[in-house]
């Protein structure tokens, strides 16, 4: 209980009660990232159930402003600093670092935040009400990602949280959640294609940013979420 609290405390802006922990709790609060994804899908559903039920719109804009509201935005954020990187960067592992550390925004990340605030707002209004349960889903499977993420990419920043969440993902972790997320396939097909989208995301950020840092695994959650809902659709428009 006191891991799933730490996951929850870290990952969503949920009241929890403070508890003392070390380094072997936060390392199997990390471990329950994909609990944690659970209890922030079942948020977003019922907010964009709750809404659906005056308009579609309604819905949608519920669904997204409790996703943006009980995550603190803390994974678009990830976002935003991973596109001013790539954007600024031009090649320059260094300089991408080093954009990437700004407390500014720039207008890159501006642009990267607008369209997937857009991208969900617009997948949400298309979902239909009896996929509210498969949408609960999406946010746990997203954060499988970086338990992945750890285990086959090197931190960048050794001191950062890129580094910490490395240090906490056994090999078991990573291929229990996987495996986990295909079983769960079975019951909600579109949740079985989860490691064709992470899988894919490491060897992207292998080859453009040559390992990971916290807002490469913040990024590439919300990417992973937005590629989930595509799936989604195609499998209910099928």
């Amino acid at each position: 209980m006191k891991a799933l609290i730490l996951a929850l405390g870290f990952l969503t802006r949920l009241p929890m009660p403070r508890v003392a922990a070390d380094e072997a709790d936060f390392a199997a609060a990390i471990r329950l990232y994909p609990v944690a994804g659970l209890v922030v899908g079942a948020i977003v559903a019922a907010a964009a159930w709750l809404g659906a039920r005056f308009d579609p719109w309604a819905g949608a804009l519920a669904g997204l402003a409790a996703w943006v509201w009980v995550t603190g935005a803390l994974h678009l954020d990830g976002l935003a600093d991973l596109a001013d990187g790539l954007g600024a960067a031009h090649g320059d592992r260094s300089r991408l670092l080093a954009v990437m550390a700004e407390p500014q925004i720039g207008s890159f990340g501006v642009v990267a935040l607008a369209m997937q605030l857009l991208a969900k707002l617009v997948l949400l209004h298309a979902m239909p009400a009896r996929a509210w349960p498969m949408l609960a889903l999406i946010p746990a499977a997203a954060r499988v990602g970086p338990l992945v993420w750890a285990r086959v990419l090197p931190p960048l920043r050794p001191g950062g949280l890129g580094a910490m969440v490395a240090r906490a993902v056994r090999p078991f972790d990573m291929i229990a959640w996987l495996m986990a997320a295909v079983l769960l396939g079975l019951a909600c097909p579109p949740i079985a294609v989860t490691p064709l989208l992470i899988l894919p995301l490491s060897f992207w950020f292998r080859q453009r940013l040559g390992g990971v840092t916290g807002d490469v695994h913040g990024a590439g959650i919300e990417l992973t979420e937005t590629g989930l809902l595509i799936v989604a659709l195609l499998y209910l428009a099928a």
